[in-house]
C-alpha cells in the first residue's frame, strides 16, 4: 500500500488563507436586510459583509460628532473675524468721514478683505466636499 495519505477536499491554501474572525451581532431588522441582501445579489452572508466592510477601505472612517463640533468652532472663528472687520469698517468710514484716512490704510484693509474673502470661499469648497464625502 502508498504511504501517502490520501487527499480529500480541496487543497490547503498557502496564501490569502482566511484565519482570523470577528463576531458582529445584528438586531432582527438588520439582519433581515442582511438577508435581503444575500438573496438579492446571491453572495454568501460573510462576502456580503466583508466587500462592505472592506469596500474603499482607503477611506478614513470619521467621528461625525467630532467633525461637527470642529466645523462649529470654525464658524464661530468665522464670526467672530467677521465682526472684527465689520468694526474695522465702521472706524474706517468715521475716519473717512473726518477725512484723516490714509487712502494707503484704506487699500491695505481692502486687500486683506480679499484674501479673507479668498479663504473663506476655499474653506466653504472644502466643507462642501467634506458633507459629501459624508454622504457616501
Amino acid at each position: 500500500m502508498d504511504d501517502r495519505k490520501k487527499l480529500k477536499g480541496r487543497p490547503l491554501l498557502k496564501e490569502g488563507r482566511r484565519s482570523k474572525k470577528i463576531d458582529v451581532r445584528f438586531s432582527e431588522e438588520e439582519y433581515a436586510q442582511v438577508l435581503e441582501l444575500e438573496k438579492q445579489l446571491g453572495i454568501a452572508k460573510a462576502d456580503l459583509v466583508r466587500l462592505r466592510v472592506l469596500k474603499d477601505v482607503g477611506k478614513t472612517v470619521i467621528n461625525a460628532r467630532e467633525l461637527i463640533a470642529k466645523l462649529d468652532q470654525i464658524g464661530n472663528e468665522l464670526a467672530r473675524a467677521g465682526n472684527n472687520i465689520n468694526q474695522l469698517a465702521r472706524y474706517g468710514n468715521i475716519m473717512q468721514l473726518k477725512e484723516v484716512l490714509d487712502p494707503q490704510v484704506a487699500r491695505r484693509f481692502n486687500d486683506l478683505l480679499d484674501q479673507y474673502i479668498e479663504m473663506q470661499h476655499t474653506l466653504e469648497i472644502a466643507i462642501r466636499k467634506i458633507i459629501r464625502l459624508m454622504g457616501r
